[in-house]
């Protein structure tokens, strides 16, 4: 597996797509959730709120694979991941996300009547086990 993503990856992770989150539950099947994130250098960054069961999975078993697709082509990382729960870091991320799925507007509504009230929970996942379909 590639340690790094080709410039080929980066162009499609920077295009607006959903990533699908894979955890652990207990019994080690796996948990899947659609997510927002962003490619930040050479990480990936989500966020979550608080108390779901992929943070409480995470935090049991912190090893994750993504996968952003787009028909037959597809991004695969895959790592342990590192979860940030400084509130302020926290917010700044979700405000990041939403802005680049929703527009500046809606972000900025969703952190007043939303974000800035919940426990939200920073993911990084390092690009270093990638599989790539392009």
């Amino acid at each position: 597996m590639p340690s790094t993503l080709s410039e080929k990856a980066r162009a499609f992770l920077q295009e607006r797509r959903f990533a699908v989150l894979a955890t652990l539950n207990k019994d080690g099947s796996p948990q899947l959730t659609t997510m927002w994130y962003l490619l930040d250098e050479n990480t990936i960054i989500m966020n979550t709120k608080a108390g779901r069961v992929k943070d409480l999975n995470m935090k049991r078993d912190p090893r994750i694979s993504i996968c952003v697709e787009d028909g037959y082509n597809y991004v695969t990382i895959s790592g342990n991941v590192e979860m940030d729960e400084d509130q302020e870091t926290a917010h700044r991320d979700i405000y990041r996300l939403a802005a680049r799925y929703d527009g500046e507007e809606n972000a900025k509504q969703q952190m007043e009547e939303q974000f800035s009230k919940e426990h939200r929970i920073t993911l990084r996942l390092k690009c270093e086990n990638v599989i790539e379909r392009l």
